[in-house]
């Protein structure tokens, strides 16, 4: 079996583990990871049907207790109330400060069970095992969760790194083309970030046939940044490459646009503007377009810049009367920008023709 593990060496060091057949192992993996306790699967309707079978076997083979909580799927999900739901679930089930959450899924399901396992007890351990490309290449390593309010996205959260990450790459098999296409915008997000190795890698629009080096580059190269700056006061906010504007996109769209064709979109934008602003160079701005265009994603929006900036102004991204825009300046390189908000909307609309 070919297995690659990346090392993640923040505040608490985990592992990584990336490789075909993984689920059914993963009761061994997370037994030399946390010990035998009771855990707690934490998934949404679409997995559940698909792998929660295959995951409780393996957790009880490894003489795990196992319970598991399932949420409607999608980002509607990702609020108050299902988060007190989880919490009523631990505490029914009588989870234990020496216990774990496991989440088996997406983006949503990792921010949410990790919330709670950030709350529960005042903190108690969880695992991940994304089941999607995007959960897999960025947000299942390096401890952000968070829930969204009425107001905006993830505006309710916590950093709490993981005890171990699970990716078995046989789950990438099961997406459809628009869910694994979501996965890539982030996988392209952190090419422009990381430079040509990555990028490169993505530009035929082939992205299947790499998947296991795909994710193991996002992994090293997030896990690095968040080495540097774990609690994002500095480099990690360049992670947030197309975010403020795809941010603004999901908001408008009463979150039916899903999160990985937002920031291909935010992406986009934020790359023709500052093509448009002399900050990118126009070949590595065609580059970014057309990758994201190869890949099956959107680059243009119907949305208004005033609409776009309006969302954007309540994102956790704003301080004061300023807010941090991450702008390419070339492949490989993207830099902070912090500007007056009365500035946000000349920015976007910049970056909305072409």
């Amino acid at each position: 079996m070919d297995v690659r593990t990346v090392r993640i060496n923040a505040s608490k060091s985990y592992d990584v583990t990336i490789g075909k057949g993984l689920l059914s192992e993963c009761g061994g993996i997370l037994h030399s990871a946390l010990g035998v306790c009771h855990a707690a699967v934490v998934t949404d309707s679409t997995v559940e049907k698909l792998y929660l079978a295959e995951v409780q076997k393996s957790l009880a083979g490894a003489g795990f207790a196992v319970s598991s909580f399932a949420f409607p799927a999608g980002e509607r999900s990702k609020n108050m109330a299902v988060l007190s739901d989880l919490l009523e679930f631990l505490a029914e089930n009588q989870l234990t400060r020496t216990d774990c959450v496991v989440a088996l899924g997406g983006g949503v399901v990792g921010d949410l069970a990790g919330f709670a396992a950030g709350c529960y007890l005042r903190g108690i351990k969880y695992a991940q095992i994304p089941t999607t490309l995007l959960a897999a290449v960025d947000s299942s390593v390096g401890g952000k969760t968070a829930i969204d309010l009425r107001a905006g996205k993830n505006l309710a959260g916590l950093f709490l790194q993981p005890s171990a990450v699970i990716c078995d790459t046989n789950c990438m098999n099961t997406l459809p083309e628009g869910g694994f296409a979501c996965g890539v915008a982030e996988a392209i997000k952190t090419g422009i970030l990381e430079g040509e190795e990555l990028f490169t890698l993505l530009e035929n629009g082939r992205a299947r046939e790499n998947i296991a080096e795909i994710i193991a580059r996002c992994v090293t190269f997030k896990g690095k940044v968040v080495e540097q700056d774990e609690f994002e006061n500095g480099a990690r906010k360049t992670l947030n490459l197309g975010h403020t504007v795809g941010h603004a996109v999901e908001k408008c769209s009463g979150y039916s646009i899903p999160h990985g064709q937002a920031v291909a979109i935010g992406t986009a934008v934020i790359a023709r503007s500052a093509a448009s602003y002399g900050c990118c160079d126009a070949e590595s701005a065609r580059r970014i377009i057309k990758v994201l265009e190869v890949n099956g994603l959107p680059t243009h929006t119907d949305f208004s810049a005033i609409a776009l900036a309006d969302a954007a102004l309540h994102d956790k991204k704003r301080a004061g009367n300023s807010i941090t825009l991450v702008m390419p300046r070339r492949i490989g390189e993207c830099t902070l920008e912090t500007v007056p908000i009365e500035e946000l909307l000349p920015i976007i609309e910049a970056g909305l023709e072409g």
